[in-house]
């Protein structure tokens, strides 16, 4: 379909709004654009944001790369130049040329390029938007009327580049974005996940940093095609019910010549200060959350993937390295904010501008934040000093799964309460579990390997496990691969290894997940009352020696209930009884000991009456036999509650229950205030250890991000 071009300037308005941080359409005047000049002659219109610049120049394929024909011009007041230049058509690359206020040259990449040169190449590509045909307008209007806290959300975080490949022996074989698109679908279809998280999408240099060293933020990475193929493959998600979620990485950006760093020759985005704009461990330069322009590049860039791309979310990387002015950094590497502390309070205010435009422009959409400590109100509005997202991850309960998971089932019983401990500050947060791809790399096991015992135990352990995860409250996460027991550790240098499938071991797990997703899915009580301690009931949290937990989880109704007991030792117990608050009668929905899944065997009762007899504290209970390494999953129902007329309260009365209703708020209230401080201070050092790793997985990134050759192409060489 071709386009009628317009006539794109830049006004004194535009200029206006990006100084103040609030022009949230500017990339679709900075960067390059389809134009045509005062007679109507077609090209392209080029502008960079580079006020400390001496000069500046476009240069590229249409000019043979030659710095003085087609030199731009500067707009004051905030320093922007910009160019029409003729007779330019899409795909061909280009860089802006900038002469620095010491006279020194350097040759950069367009920050709000919409598309790049396939890596080693690094210069930009013309690109014409606006012409795909989207089909997913049906989703779009359903999305708005949604509250995703109130939804289902199992998601599947995948890296495309090392999904699925091409046999072929003489090139990388990536599945193009399209081609991707379809085998996805019928993937995610099959297993009933909600979501995709897209790991790596914007463009960068290294296959290496997995995407998190990024060059090209409003460019969708050439690897796997052009931007409207990357708009095929949201489309053909939503047509099919499918939500996206991409990775986002407004924390820091690597040093490469031709990317952000030192822009016009100052520190332009990044803090001037190496004390506040450094990463000393990752090698790589932190955002200047203080500058208007550079927030709203930040802030326009994730409505740019909303808007154009039509993507359901941005999961936020590495919140907590840009709320601490001291992370990753030693005595002398860093400088206290005005108060004298170490919270960046520029960046605090960078989230809540964020997160109020982002949500208040785009109902149903979500932001996620991968924070790995203890600060308060992640997801609380802004107006009520929140940072506004709409979902945190759970890092706490992620490092405390995996500790337990991989013991012996001797020393579980001195480790219970690390499974207990996540549903203490439960409602603090919205919150996701996640088993990411962090959590599978550089020597931490695939998610089976981390299961201690022989094999039948591993496969035993990892469903159980699996089990708890799915019941428990909280959105869902799990990486590619773990859902049929992957073997080997992630490397994004190969596809998953597809052939276990062939083994009925790893059909039979890949069908139990399966069936967990169905289970979430079907039953609202897994997923509509996530944060509130409504949605989930202890029946026994305390059988340390055993090594066993059970739970119930209820719908906002509180009627519809799974009852939920998991067994993390190989002892079968004969003569199990669980305890129930009602009499009622319970029918089977999951049994992870199922021949069908790879399990022993144990034949349990698909219905069970409760007997009134007092069990976990609760008035009735049912009797069955626990597998070893077992989950098992009941359905009841709650009666509805009677209503019943009652006599008015003496004047009397009313005080004295007012009176005890307050000495018991009061109570409850210091005793939650003593649970926060202790899971504030548990999550704080369980960071400590997950951000060494990341530090030191983002330092090898950025070490081989130096080691780039230059590409063959023209382009490259610049």
């Amino acid at each position: 379909m071709e386009l009628k071009r317009e006539h794109i300037f830049i006004s004194e308005q535009d200029q206006d709004l990006f100084g103040k941080g609030v022009h949230y359409d500017i990339y679709k005047k900075l960067g390059a654009h389809p134009s045509v000049d005062d007679k109507g002659n077609p090209g392209f219109y080029f502008a960079v944001w580079a006020p400390f610049a001496k000069a500046v120049s476009v240069v590229g394929e249409f000019n043979e790369w030659d710095t003085e024909r087609n030199p731009m011009n500067r707009l004051d007041i905030l320093g922007i130049w910009e160019a029409f230049i003729p007779n330019v058509d899409e795909g061909m690359l280009y860089k802006f040329y900038i002469i620095r206020n010491d006279g020194r040259p350097v040759y950069k990449a367009d920050p709000y390029a919409e598309m790049a040169e396939l890596r080693p190449g690094n210069a930009s590509k013309t690109f014409i938007s606006g012409r795909f045909d989207w089909t997913d307008q049906e989703w779009l209007r359903q999305r708005e009327r949604k509250d995703m806290t109130k939804e289902p959300m199992a998601i599947y975080e995948v890296h495309i580049g090392s999904w699925m490949r091409h046999p072929r022996e003489d090139e990388e074989g990536f599945y193009n974005y399209r081609e991707f698109a379809d085998r996805l679908v019928e993937y995610l279809q099959e297993m009933r996940y909600t979501h995709v998280e897209l790991m790596g999408i914007a463009e960068h240099p290294f296959d290496g940093s997995w995407g998190y060293q990024v060059t090209g933020y409003y460019a969708p990475t050439s690897r796997y095609g052009n931007p409207d193929d990357f708009r095929y493959l949201v489309n053909k998600l939503h047509e099919n019910g499918i939500g996206v979620i991409l990775d986002w990485v407004p924390a820091h950006f690597p040093r490469d010549e031709y990317g952000l760093a030192d822009f016009d020759g100052t520190a332009l985005y990044e803090y001037a200060d190496p004390r506040k704009g450094e990463h000393p461990d990752w090698g790589t330069k932190i955002f200047d959350y203080g500058k208007s322009e550079v927030k709203n590049f930040l802030i326009a860039n994730a409505i740019y993937w909303i808007r154009e791309f039509h993507v359901d979310g941005l999961r936020v990387d590495a919140v907590a390295s840009m709320l601490y002015l001291d992370y990753g950094k030693q005595s002398g590497q860093w400088i206290p904010n005005k108060d004298g502390g170490n919270k960046n309070l520029e960046a605090i205010e960078f989230f809540k501008h964020l997160n109020s435009v982002v949500l208040g422009m785009f109902h149903g959409t979500m932001m996620i934040a991968e924070e790995s400590t203890a600060w308060p109100k992640v997801t609380a509005p802004p107006e009520d000093d929140g940072l506004g997202f709409s979902f945190k991850w759970n890092m706490g309960w992620m490092h405390d799964f995996c500790d337990y998971m991989k013991l012996d089932p001797y020393f579980r019983k001195d480790n219970h309460y690390k499974m207990t401990f996540a549903m203490s500050y439960n409602a603090a947060e919205n919150y996701i579990l996640v088993l990411s791809h962090d959590e599978v790399v550089h020597l931490k096991c695939s998610m089976l390997n981390k299961m201690p015992g022989g094999t039948e135990e591993k496969y035993a352990n990892l469903r159980a496990g699996y089990a708890f995860m799915m019941t428990h409250a909280g959105k869902k996460l799990l990486f590619m691969g773990q859902d049929f027991a992957q073997e080997r550790e992630w490397s994004e240098e190969r596809e998953l290894d597809w052939f276990l499938l062939a083994d009925p071991k790893h059909a039979q797990m890949k069908a139990f997940f399966g069936e967990l997703l169905r289970i979430y899915r079907d039953y609202k009580c897994l997923w509509e009352s996530d944060n509130s301690n409504e949605g989930f009931q202890w029946i026994n949290a305390d059988d340390t020696e055993k090594s066993l937990y059970s739970f119930i989880r209820k719908d906002s109704t509180g009627k519809n209930c799974l009852a939920v007991v998991i067994n993390f030792t190989p002892m079968q117990r004969e003569d199990y009884r669980m305890g129930l608050p009602v009499k009622t009668e319970c029918t089977l929905v999951l049994n992870s000991d199922d021949r069908r899944f790879g399990g022993s065997g144990v034949e349990l009762p698909e219905r069970l009456k409760t007997e009134k007899e007092e069990w976990d504290g609760l008035p009735y209970s049912v009797g069955f036999t626990l597998p070893p390494f077992g989950a098992v999953v009941y359905r009841f129902d709650m009666p509805e509650k009677k209503k019943s007329a009652k006599k008015p309260a003496s004047k009397k009365e009313t005080r004295k229950l007012e009176e005890t209703g307050t000495e018991a708020v009061a109570e409850k209230t210091d005793s939650k205030k003593k649970e926060d401080a202790k899971a504030q201070t548990r999550d704080r050092e369980k960071a400590d250890s997950s951000d060494k790793a990341k530090t030191a997985d983002r330092g090898k990134a950025s070490e081989k991000t130096k080691d780039l050759k230059a590409g063959a192409s023209l382009g490259a060489k610049h």
